[in-house]
Order: C-alpha cells, then sequence, then structure tokens
C-alpha cells in the first residue's frame, strides 16, 4: 500500500471532506430501518457501482488523512449499513474495514524521528524493534519491540503533526456535519459534535492514556478470563506509548471460530464493555473490533484506552431507570423519566409509546429474556435508529434531546453490538443485564467464575489491610 503523508491544514484538510461530503449527499442514500423483534429488513438502495465508489473514496480521503477524519471512517467500517444489494454488502465492508489495521503508512523514517524526539536514541530504549507496523490507527501507528529487559512491548507512535491535524479538523467541525450527516442525518447536532470533539482531542494525550490503561490494568490484573495489557510508565511520552505486548489472534481470525467459541468470547466483550461501565463507572468509547484479541492463553484482550470516559452515579442511574421500565413497558415511567430530564419536550408531540418503542429499538438486546443471535443487520438497525430515529416507525422521537454526556456511553453501547453483530454471537443478554439492571447473581458458568475471582480478590485485600 502506498506510503503517504498527513495532510495538516485547516483548508487541505476542510476541503476535502467538503467534497466527500457533498460527493456522499449527491448520491441521495436513504434507508428505512427495522425495530428489533421486527421481521422487516432495511431496503436496498445503493447500486454496486456507487457503492463501491463511495466504499473507495471513503478509504482514501479518511484513510489519508488520519486523525478524527478517520476515526469517523472507523465508525462508519464497522456498520454493516444495509445501503446496498446483500450480494455487493460484503464487498462493500471489506473495503470499508481497510480503514481498521490497513490504513495507508507513513514512513519509518518519519515515525523513528518522533520516537527518538522523545525517547533518545532508539537502541537505548530497546533492544529489538520491528519497522513494518502491526497495526495502522486514527491516531498512530503501532509496532513490535523488545525491551532490554525481554519485555516484549507494543510501541503506539503518533502521526508526525497529527496533533495539529485533529484540531484542523475540530475546527471544521461544518465539514463533520455534512459527511456523517449523509450517512446519519440527526447526528450533526452542535452539542452531539462538540462532545465529539472533546473527547477525540482528549484521545491526542498519550500521558492520560498511559495513566488510563496502567489503571484498567491493575483492575484487571490475574483475571482468569480477560487481560488488559499494562502500560510501560517510563517509556511513554506525549508522542509515545508503550503497552505490554498481547499475543494472539485478531477479530477477523475470532469471526472464523466455532459458534461456541465466539458466543463465549461474546459474552466476555458484553462484559467488559457493558457491564463494566455500571459496576465502575468507566467505559471504553472506542470498542471497534481492531481493540478485541484472543490472547494465546484464552483470555479475550482488550487494547487501545485514549477514549475511555467516567460517567456520573445520576446518568448511569437514569439509565438503569429508564431500561427497567422498558424491560416492565412502562411507557409513562419513561416519559415522565425523559420530560424531568429535558430529554422530552412534552410540547413536542413525542407519545410515551414513542418514547418506549424508541427504548426498545435502540436497546432491546438488553430486554429481551430469549437467547438472541446478534447479526450485523440487527446492531446496524440499532445504531442507525440511535442516532436518526426519522425512520417511519419513530417519526415523531426526532424531537429527543439526549444530553451531550450520553453521546460516548451510548456510542460505546451501540458499538459494542456492531463487534457483537461481526461475529454473530449468541446469549440471553438479558439475563447478563440483569446483573446490572437489577443486581443480581450471575446466571452463566463464565459470570460465576468472575465473581468468584472478584470475592477472592476482595477477600485477599481485606486480610492484607487488617
Amino acid at each position: 500500500m502506498a506510503e503517504r503523508r498527513v495532510p495538516t491544514g485547516r483548508v487541505s484538510r476542510g476541503s476535502r471532506l467538503g467534497r466527500l461530503a457533498a460527493g456522499q449527499a449527491a448520491r441521495g442514500v436513504g434507508t428505512r430501518l427495522a425495530m428489533i423483534g421486527r421481521t422487516e429488513q432495511a431496503r436496498s438502495v445503493m447500486a454496486q457501482r456507487s457503492s463501491l465508489r463511495a466504499a473507495q473514496q471513503i478509504v482514501t480521503v479518511l484513510g489519508g488523512m488520519k486523525g478524527a477524519a478517520m476515526k469517523l471512517g472507523q465508525m462508519v467500517s464497522v456498520l454493516d449499513l444495509d445501503l446496498i444489494p446483500e450480494d455487493y454488502r460484503e464487498m462493500f465492508r471489506d473495503k470499508l474495514a481497510e480503514l481498521l489495521d490497513s490504513a495507508p503508512k507513513v514512513p519509518f523514517a518519519e515515525m523513528r524521528a518522533v520516537i527518538e524526539a522523545d525517547l533518545g536514541r532508539m537502541n537505548g530504549v530497546f533492544a529489538e524493534f520491528d519497522p513494518e507496523p502491526v497495526a495502522s490507527a486514527s491516531i498512530g501507528q503501532v509496532y513490535r519491540a523488545r525491551l532490554h529487559d525481554g519485555r516484549l512491548v507494543a510501541v503506539k507512535v503518533k502521526y508526525p503533526g497529527v496533533d495539529r491535524a485533529v484540531r484542523s479538523d475540530m475546527r471544521n467541525l461544518q465539514f463533520f456535519s455534512g459527511l456523517w450527516k449523509s450517512f446519519l442525518p440527526s447526528a450533526a447536532d452542535t452539542d452531539v459534535l462538540d462532545e465529539i470533539a472533546r473527547n477525540i482531542t482528549a484521545e491526542l494525550d498519550y500521558r492520560r492514556e498511559a495513566r488510563t490503561q496502567h489503571r484498567v490494568a491493575a483492575r484487571y490484573r490475574d483475571h482468569p478470563l480477560i487481560m488488559v495489557p499494562d502500560s510501560v510508565g517510563e517509556f511513554c511520552t506525549d508522542n509515545v506509548l508503550v503497552t505490554d505486548f498481547v499475543e494472539g489472534r485478531s477479530f477477523q481470525a475470532i469471526r472464523a471460530l466455532p459458534a461456541p467459541d465466539r458466543d463465549r468470547i461474546g459474552e466476555l466483550v458484553y462484559r467488559f464493555y457493558i457491564s463494566g461501565m455500571f459496576a465502575d463507572g468507566e467505559y471504553c468509547a472506542d470498542p471497534h473490533p481492531g481493540n478485541i484479541l484472543l490472547a494465546d492463553d484464552g483470555r479475550v484482550a482488550f487494547v487501545d484506552f485514549g477514549l475511555y470516559n467516567s460517567i456520573g452515579h445520576a446518568h448511569l442511574a437514569l439509565e438503569r431507570r429508564v431500561l427497567c421500565a422498558a424491560a416492565d413497558f412502562d411507557a409513562d415511567e419513561i416519559y415522565q423519566l425523559w420530560s424531568e430530564h429535558g430529554i422530552v419536550d412534552p410540547r413536542s408531540g413525542v407519545s410515551a409509546q414513542d418514547c418506549l418503542e424508541y427504548v426498545w429499538s435502540v436497546t432491546g438486546w438488553h430486554l429481551l429474556d430469549e437467547e438472541v443471535t446478534i447479526t450485523p443487520e440487527i446492531a446496524t438497525s440499532a445504531v442507525v435508529l440511535a442516532t436518526d430515529p426519522r425512520a417511519d416507525e419513530h417519526r415523531d422521537v426526532r424531537h429527543l434531546l439526549l444530553p451531550p454526556e450520553h453521546v460516548f456511553s451510548r456510542r460505546a453501547d451501540l458499538f459494542t453490538l456492531t463487534a457483537l453483530g461481526q461475529i454473530e454471537a449468541t446469549s440471553n443478554w438479558h439475563r447478563l443485564a440483569r446483573e446490572w439492571l437489577y443486581e443480581e447473581p450471575p446466571t452463566t458458568d463464565l459470570g460465576r467464575r468472575i465473581a468468584n475471582w472478584q470475592a477472592q480478590r476482595r477477600d485477599a485485600v481485606a486480610a492484607r489491610d487488617r
């Protein structure tokens, strides 16, 4: 794949985004999506030629720009948007998937200069360093190396000039609005874009990410089923992030595993990204497939903590109350809660039943008390309805005003769903959700193993403190 430099100027980046947005809007792509539990599927409206041309354009423009623009492309690439004929859908998705782990590479000589500017001569830090990146992400490239003490590490290095590039993107939010609106029209809300800008800018802070990853790694240290590689603090700088290296299989390889293995991995993905948010008041807002690995020791490993946020108790409590009301089909309770928090304007014409149906459309996979296989179609329907509730089933719910604080927590929920859809994992997700919705004990073997480990860990801490 050809090597490219990262354009950093506001004008050049903005003009690229503007042209891309205009091209997408001109295609007039529209869709009608089904609620979870309904039988109708989204209708195909995009022809093969324009579909593949659009995919190529997104990969070329966003992939070459890196930064926040590529992050936007990554969000799109995990969706199985039912906008194209089924015969060509796989080709479209594969093309977009290039944004996840096969982005255009920056020459190693330029990346080496970034490393040595922060850490000094490379042979003073690393005994071995493979110049071929193992991954190319939105902010930087990841390399495999070995420290002088023998530890195998992953070295994430920022693209030269990416800080300036991302800040240029943030000043060009109107172009993001146009691009994103061509896919998911209501995602161009100003408050939503401000929240996106704040979070993506924070992702540039490698020192913060190193501290976060160290904290989360400590939380999962010696966990029997989940692995979080620790950061190596002494070698983490403004532009370089060094962490333990995970030996294992990629998410693409996970997709080829037998169904029972994928179901097991799916439950652990759910527990890390969803249950963990309600247990710890923290969540990873970037649960795309490139951040999930199957380690050689059988544990599921999670990497990349640049978009790791906290969420207040009040917001989690509201989320729980709304979901519990939806599980009980209590439309009036949802309407009252949302009215009290300014999410629904009583003058808008949104009814209590509209609210109930919307919650079920977006979060019904947590609420349906039966085994459900998450398919790409189910995941995409939920994502699009959450960000663009103007499908025919929810025409009036466009007046919902979700607080900006929920933007990335909702993204964590929905993009966990898309990851599960990629591996078509099956579970009774409601039984997993009841642990954080109602504080009930786990009902699965994996859940009981985790609960026993947590209890033993608490006992060990208590004994040590006595």
